[in-house]
């Protein structure tokens, strides 16, 4: 339970606050299980404070100091950090050997990796299992999408599929890029190929541990600029196939193991 008098010095002026903690560098603030939701806290010496268990909702601590802080249990939701000091916060309760973090939005995702068996089985899948699917979502087209996810999902792997006849925003680019981060390897159909080309290539040139596995039917061609992403040794060669029987008859050996092979290969230490 935090101290009543920190707390209400802490709300009162954060002026004198500032002056109390440069007067008496020796104490440390109790404000466990303070509720701060929507407090603004700008520019706050809240260093080495407890803040155990502490309501953080919509709280502005920009430009604050939370060196050392005590943070397990806090709840940290929707706060500004702006040009926060956030050096060695200890996520752990004060009977656990001592963790820290530089990062107070990351923290409770931290605590709960090191102590929730399905967070990090969760992890796992995420970095092994993963393979994300390109290509357009018109009816023929998905088709073969779809038909590429059924097949995945059947080889034990968390297919994700991208649509790019969406209207693009400017989040499209940020939300390829990060789902390419969580992919073992990336299929792309790149027959009919509209917005695919752009975001393929910032992809290719962003993650040369990415496996990109390019297929294309047998009567398209690529795109005019094709060339400059082949000669990346982490581009497959393009796999083609004449219509949809054609490419599940050999999609394990043409398609799924060059792909895992090359990843297993770029993941070597």
């Amino acid at each position: 339970m935090a101290n009543q008098e920190h707390l209400e010095l802490l709300k009162q002026s954060l002026q004198d606050w500032n002056r109390w903690r440069a007067k008496h560098p020796e104490v440390q603030p109790d404000l466990s299980e303070a509720n701060l939701g929507n407090a603004n806290l700008g520019n706050a010496n809240l260093s080495r404070a407890d803040l155990s268990r502490a309501t953080l909702v919509g709280t502005n601590l920009a430009e604050a100091i939370l060196t050392e802080c005590h943070i397990y249990g806090i709840s940290a939701w929707d706060i500004e950090l702006t040009g926060a000091i956030q050096n060695s916060l200890v996520i752990t309760p004060i009977y656990q050997p001592t963790i820290t973090v530089d990062n107070l939005k990351i923290a409770q995702f931290i605590y709960l990796l090191l102590n929730n068996q399905e967070i990090r089985d969760v992890i796992t899948t995420i970095t092994t299992k993963v393979v994300l699917i390109l290509g357009r979502f018109t009816p023929k087209r998905k088709t073969v999408l779809d038909a590429l996810r059924n097949i995945l999902r059947t080889k034990d792997y968390v297919p994700i599929m991208f649509d790019f006849d969406k209207p693009a925003s400017k989040d499209t680019h940020e939300t390829i890029t990060t789902l390419a981060r969580l992919a073992r390897f990336v299929i792309a159909d790149i027959t009919e190929a509209k917005s695919i080309p752009q975001e393929l290539v910032s992809i290719v040139e962003a993650f040369p541990s990415l496996a990109i596995q390019p297929l294309l039917q047998r009567d398209s061609e690529p795109w005019g600029m094709y060339d400059h992403i082949k000669r990346y040794p982490w581009v497959l060669p393009i796999q083609r196939y004449v219509d949809l029987p054609d490419l599940l008859a050999t999609l394990e050996e043409r398609v799924i193991g060059p792909a895992e092979r090359k990843a297993q290969e770029l993941t070597k230490p």
